[in-house]
């Protein structure tokens, strides 16, 4: 398994979507943090990167890469290797190598402008998301066999989290204005790791006028440390379950 692991990241370490993916986040991370002294607007710009843009670039690099891959993956369960070990092994290497990515280009700029527990927690939500997408995108992957179909699922997953999801919680309110909606609420919140992420990250920041109505609502239900604690529970939650759902689907796929 640590073979294919140190393959796998080293492939991608040097590849140049990556290596322009770690660059970009770099140059975008210092710029937010250098248009103004105050570093919790700076925070407060990364958050929208690291909750929109990597989650997109995590998704839609680890499915192509499957695809790409796919005459590697066949010559390896041709080998003595369980096919969990295998799979595990994959989304391992993906998952490292982003995260990887990630920690130099939003992570050393943190560290040098807001090296507090605010600038952590954004950290931490940049990486649960990495690994949520790059989950996701095995998962989509192997349980679509055409290269475009399967794109498309990541895209849409991708466009449903980030895009969707507050305009469908917006309908519900208005559509069911009359019923007492704060437990459904919080039910849909952890039903969008996004818009988990943003919630804990704005819990730590204290600025409840940004989180909307589900982000206030979490707040209220549990308040600021316990709401920050059960939404780090989802997110592992959600880190482990798809990877789980595309290990299952990837043992009984006739490759």
């Amino acid at each position: 398994m640590r073979t294919i692991v140190k393959y796998v990241m080293l492939d991608l370490l040097k590849n140049r979507i990556v290596m322009g993916y770690t660059l970009l986040l770099l140059v975008l991370s210092f710029g937010m943090f250098s248009i103004d002294e105050n570093s919790t607007k700076g925070v407060l710009s990364l958050m929208n990167i690291a909750l929109i843009f990597v989650p997109l670039i995590s998704i839609i690099f680890s499915t192509i890469y499957v695809y790409n891959s796919a005459e590697f993956i066949e010559l390896l369960v041709a080998q003595p290797l369980k096919r969990k070990t295998l799979w595990l092994s994959i989304y391992s290497g993906l998952a490292l190598s982003l995260a990887v990515a990630f920690l130099i280009g939003v992570g050393v700029p943190v560290l040098i402008y807001e090296s507090s527990a605010t600038g952590l927690i954004l950290v931490v939500s940049g990486l649960f998301q990495t690994l949520i997408f790059t989950g996701i995108a095995l998962l989509a992957s192997v349980k679509t066999r055409d290269k475009a179909k399967g794109i498309g699922v990541s895209i849409l997953t991708w466009f449903v989290f980030t895009l969707i999801y507050d305009a469908i919680v917006m309908l519900l309110l208005f559509q069911f204005s009359d019923y007492p909606l704060e437990k459904p609420m919080i039910a849909l919140t952890m039903l969008n790791p996004v818009d988990l992420s943003r919630i804990l990250i704005l819990l730590k920041l204290d600025i409840s006028a940004m989180m909307g109505y589900t982000g206030a609502v979490f707040n209220e239900f549990f308040g600021g440390q316990l709401g920050m604690l059960v939404s780090a529970i989802v997110l592992l939650l959600w880190t482990t379950v798809p990877v789980w759902l595309s290990v299952k689907q990837f043992q009984k796929k006739d490759l």
